[in-house]
């Protein structure tokens, strides 16, 4: 039998580190346990040492976190900065931020760990405005094209730039949020919040007592912050304008008030006094869907890119659920790291299922699956159901007639109409710079004539690829602007545009329009309200239009 020799002195020491090394990388391990899947696209964070935050001396009790944003993994002062090792109140507080996530301060926030979601919303519509911007300087006559890029931010004084302060600028994301509680329909900006902070009724509850001590009852149970993002976080902003979050739920705004609006069932009144009338749900709001199941993360973010309009930062199409022949999927291995994250933390359980993708630039829908008998079914991100996905029928392609004609052309019930609106400024008014938070004197003055709903207009729109396409479209600005009221040497002639805008009704149900309501409507072709009529005489035939303005 062959005998074990002695180590020497060199030996013993290398496999003594080499011992140590594997121990230490054990420990760690066991130290850190890694939240995401092992897919290489994620590195390992080690916990904050909460022992070494100042902070739980006096909040250590608090509950009520999200399950990765428990500042037993990340701390508090990955949130609210502050001196975390300091034991006396008044410098431990010192820099801190009371409401993280604003955009002004996000890259010492939010950004550290969401860097890449973070650029994202830098650049994305939402935050710069810049459509809005550039039809309104457009308008004013202070730009040669609606097709400039701006950020809201920059804002001057112009005649455009002072409208856009006093009826415009309050829906980006980089305005703060100031006050504390949750999202409600008359929240506006807030940066990360709009989307992501949620109030449960304790956290409610227990915030009210806190201000109602005077701020000396602190809080027990914080507010959250997740993905979940619920219809009510987009109402505040997307309620204007087009009126994407009210048409989704079948409200259409009248100029009506509460004194005025009929005691019966069809109208409501909405948190900013505004007086709606029902027209008619969208079909997918009827089934209990909510914004994000069809909007995702890639789409609501942005991907990076600073686009001109609304219209060519949305990629998704009724088509990518409702496809035609095969859809487009990919499977959980080649998800990107943004995916990964949203169905992790959804804890998604078909990683063995092929997921939709969007056709125009790939993004995965998450919350789609097809099963092993072929059928594609959407997971309701608010309650987890299951809503089985048909594909497109084929009455919808059977022409090449109406191969350039958008769904929505046919499936929206109805939208919504501001008609003749009248802008002058009041040098004397009391208004308010929606910009900069601060009341001032001299205010544009938005005089409206008409709020309506119905079947909307069509219009044809070239994309940047010189496609078109037959889209749904509204008076986006039929109007006057009175210059001189706000520069006494402008030219004293009222500026007149009559502009339609592509909208997209979110009105949509299952039953079309039929041939007449398109061929044969004086609103379709864009002609407004009013009798549209085809009379034949002596065997020839002439479109005859009697206007009701």
């Amino acid at each position: 039998m062959k005998r074990l020799r002695k180590l020497s002195v060199k030996e013993y020491v290398f496999f003594s580190i080499l011992l140590l090394l594997v121990l230490g990388f054990v420990l760690i391990r066991s130290l850190n346990k890694v939240t995401y899947p092992a897919t290489g696209n994620f590195s390992e964070v080690s916990k904050t040492s909460n022992a070494k935050e100042s902070c739980l001396a006096c909040h250590g009790q608090i509950t009520g976190f999200s399950q990765f944003h428990n500042p037993e993994n990340i701390g508090c002062i990955s949130c609210h900065l502050g001196n975390v090792s300091s034991s006396d109140k008044d410098l431990a507080h010192e820099g801190m931020i009371l409401i993280p996530g604003n955009l002004k301060d996000a890259e010492a926030t939010c950004g550290k760990c969401h860097s890449n979601e973070l650029f994202k919303i830098q650049h994305s519509l939402m935050t710069t405005n810049s459509g809005l911007v550039a039809v309104d300087k457009f308008v004013f006559g202070e730009a040669d094209s609606p097709d400039y890029h701006y950020n809201i931010k920059d804002l001057g004084y112009s005649a455009a730039d002072k409208h856009m302060r006093d009826l415009c600028a309050n829906c980006h994301l980089g305005a703060d949020k100031k006050d504390y509680g949750k999202i409600t329909q008359l929240s506006r900006g807030g940066g990360c919040n709009a989307c992501h902070l949620n109030y449960s009724q304790e956290a409610e509850e227990q915030l009210d007592a806190y201000l109602e001590s005077g701020k000396t009852k602190l809080p027990a149970i914080h507010p959250t912050t997740n993905i979940d993002v619920t219809d009510e976080h987009c109402f505040g902003c997307h309620s204007r304008s087009s009126r994407i979050s009210t048409n989704y739920m079948g409200w259409s705004e009248t100029l009506l008030d509460e004194t005025t609006m009929p005691k019966e069932d069809g109208f409501k009144v909405f948190d900013d006094k505004r007086v709606y009338e029902f027209h008619g749900e969208d079909v997918h709001y009827a089934r209990g869907m909510s914004c994000i199941d069809c909007h995702s993360s890639h789409e609501v973010m942005g991907d990076g890119k600073l686009h001109l309009h609304a219209e060519d930062a949305v990629s998704l199409q009724c088509s990518d659920c409702h496809y035609r022949g095969k859809p487009n999927t990919t499977t959980y291995d080649k998800l990107d790291t943004e995916s990964l994250l949203v169905f992790t933390h959804r804890a998604y359980q078909h990683l063995d299922k092929k997921m939709l993708t969007v056709q125009k630039d790939r993004h995965p829908l998450v919350n789609t699956y097809v099963d092993t008998d072929g059928q594609v079914y959407l997971i309701d991100k608010k309650d987890g159901a299951k809503h089985l996905i048909k594909p497109q029928p084929e009455i919808c392609a059977r022409d090449k007639a109406h191969q350039d004609v958008s769904c929505s052309s046919c499936h929206s019930q109805w939208t919504s109409r501001c008609i003749g609106c009248h802008n002058s400024f009041d040098p004397e008014a009391k208004g308010y710079d929606l910009l900069d938070k601060m009341e001032v004197i001299g205010q544009w003055i938005e005089h409206v004539y008409e709020f309506g709903a119905g079947m909307p207009a069509l219009g044809v729109r070239t994309d940047s690829t010189g496609k078109s396409l037959v889209e749904p479209a509204i008076p986006g600005m039929i109007l006057t602007v009175d210059n001189q009221s706000y520069n006494k040497k402008a030219d004293p002639k009222e500026l007149f545009h009559r502009l339609y805008a592509p909208n997209s009704p979110h009105t949509t149900s299952k039953e079309v329009r039929d041939c007449k309501s398109c061929h044969a409507s004086a609103m379709a072709l864009g002609y407004g309200k009013g009798d549209l009529k085809y009379r034949i005489s002596k065997g020839k035939g002439k479109w005859e239009f009697n206007q009701e303005y």
